[in-house]
C-alpha cells in the first residue's frame, strides 16, 4: 500500500515532532498511527496523566554528571526506556523495523518487536546485531503458531517474549476507520501469511456478539507458553492489581502496565494511573514497565518514580522514522535520553538508583 508522501519533514525538537509526522505521512496512514480506540479518551488521558504530578526539584552541587545505565531482566541496557512494540513500520517508511531495530541498538536500548511487523522477526534480529531485543507475541488461534513463533525468536536471539493479553479483538478505532486505513488491503506481515492480526469481530445483529476467531488468553494459556520456552516471559495489558498478580502466578518475569496505547478500549484508565498500585501488588517478584502518553524525558521520571523499572515508547518513535528513518528515530531517541539526564541532574539524582517517590508529589487540582 502507498503510506507516505514523498515530503519529509525535519524536527528540531521532541515537541514539535509530531507535527513534523503529520505533515510527512499520507492522511490514512496518518490516522492508524495516530488514532485511538472510539472517542479516543483513553489516548488523550494517557498524555494528560502525567500533569498531575509535580517532579521536586532538590539540586545538589555535587551532582555534576548523571548515569541512565540499568538492566531489564538481568540484561544491561544504557537507560531505562525501550522501544515499544508497534505493527506495521513499512507503512511510515520503507526502512521499516530495520530501520528502528538499528538506531535502538546503535545507542544500547531494549527494543520490542511486534508480531505484526513489516519485516520478518530475523531480519529485524539482524538489523539490531548486538543490541538487545525482546519479542512480542499475539496469541494466534493455533497454539501451534504462537509456540512456532516463540521457537523463531529463541533462534533469532531474542532474549524476552512480551505476551499482549489485551487484544482479543480490534478495539473499536473511529480515527482509523474515518481516515481509510482500515478500508485498505491489510498490510503484508513479515512473519508469515498465516500469522493474524486480532479479529475485528461480526457486526452486532441482536443476538450474541461472538468474535470470531478468538486466540484464548487466559492464565492457563499464558502459562503454557511460559513453559514452551527457556525465555523469560513478559505479560503486557496489566491494569489491575488482580491481574498483575495472575500474571505472576502464571510465570511472568515482567509486566507492562498498559492499555495499548488507548487504541483497544476507550474509557480504559490512563497507564500512569495504574502503575503505582501494580508495583505495590508484584513487589519484588516481577520487573514493572509502563508504556503509554510517554512523550519527554520528564515523562519517564515520573514513572520510574512511580516504581516503573522502564518505560516504553510507542508512537514517537512512529513519528521519528516516518520524519527520518533510521537517522530519524536515532536523534528521537538521544534527544529523549538527553532530557531525561537533564531532568535527573535537575532534581538532583544522578543514578537511576537514586530514583524513588519521594522525587515526585501530585500537582495541585483546579
Amino acid at each position: 500500500m502507498t503510506a507516505r508522501s514523498s515530503r519529509r519533514s525535519s524536527f528540531r525538537t521532541l515537541g514539535e515532532l509530531e507535527a513534523a509526522a503529520e505533515r510527512t505521512l499520507a492522511p490514512d496512514i496518518w490516522g492508524y498511527v495516530a488514532g485511538g480506540a472510539g472517542a479516543e479518551r483513553t489516548a488523550r488521558a494517557n498524555v494528560e496523566a502525567f500533569q498531575r504530578w509535580w517532579i521536586r526539584s532538590d539540586p545538589r552541587s555535587e551532582v555534576r554528571s548523571v548515569d541512565l545505565r540499568t538492566t531489564l531482566l538481568g540484561e544491561p541496557v544504557s537507560a531505562p526506556f525501550f522501544v515499544a512494540p508497534t505493527a506495521y513500520q513499512r507503512s511510515v517508511h520503507p526502512a521499516g523495523e530495520r530501520a528502528t531495530a538499528a538506531a535502538a541498538a546503535a545507542l544500547g536500548l531494549l527494543g520490542v518487536y511486534s508480531t505484526l511487523s513489516s519485516d520478518s522477526l530475523e531480519s529485524i534480529a539482524r538489523a539490531a546485531g548486538a543490541g538487545p531485543r525482546w519479542f512480542q507475541l499475539y496469541l494466534q488461534r493455533e497454539t501451534a503458531l504462537s509456540l512456532g513463533l516463540v521457537r523463531r525468536a529463541e533462534r533469532a536471539g531474542y532474549s524476552a517474549i512480551v505476551v499482549t493479553i489485551d487484544a482479543p479483538v480490534l478495539g473499536s478505532r473511529d480515527r482509523q476507520l474515518e481516515s481509510g486505513f482500515a478500508l485498505r488491503r491489510s498490510p503484508p506481515i513479515g512473519n508469515g501469511p498465516r500469522v493474524r492480526t486480532p479479529p475485528r469481530g461480526p457486526e452486532w445483529d441482536g443476538g450474541p456478539y461472538r468474535p470470531e476467531d478468538v486466540a484464548s488468553s487466559t492464565w492457563a494459556t499464558i502459562a503454557t507458553i511460559r513453559r514452551a520456552t527457556r525465555l523469560p516471559l513478559v505479560v503486557k495489558g496489566v491494569l489491575t492489581a488482580e491481574g498483575a498478580r495472575h500474571a505472576v502466578r502464571a510465570g511472568a518475569r515482567g509486566l507492562v502496565v498498559s492499555n495499548h496505547g488507548g487504541r483497544q478500549l476507550d474509557l480504559a484508565p490512563p497507564s500512569l494511573s495504574a502503575l503505582p498500585a501494580i508495583v505495590h501488588a508484584v513487589g519484588s517478584r516481577a520487573e514493572v514497565y509502563l508504556d503509554g502518553g510517554v512523550r519527554r524525558g520528564s515523562d519517564a521520571l515520573v514513572a520510574l518514580a512511580l516504581g516503573a523499572r522502564a518505560v516504553g515508547i510507542g508512537r514517537p518513535v512512529l513519528w521519528a522514522l516516518a520524519c527520518g528513518g533510521r537517522a530519524g528515530v536515532r536523534r528521537y531517541l538521544g534527544m529523549f535520553g538527553t532530557e531525561l539526564a537533564n531532568s535527573m541532574l535537575l532534581a538532583g539524582r544522578a543514578s537511576i538508583s537514586e530514583v524513588d517517590r519521594r522525587l515526585v508529589e501530585p500537582a495541585p487540582r483546579g
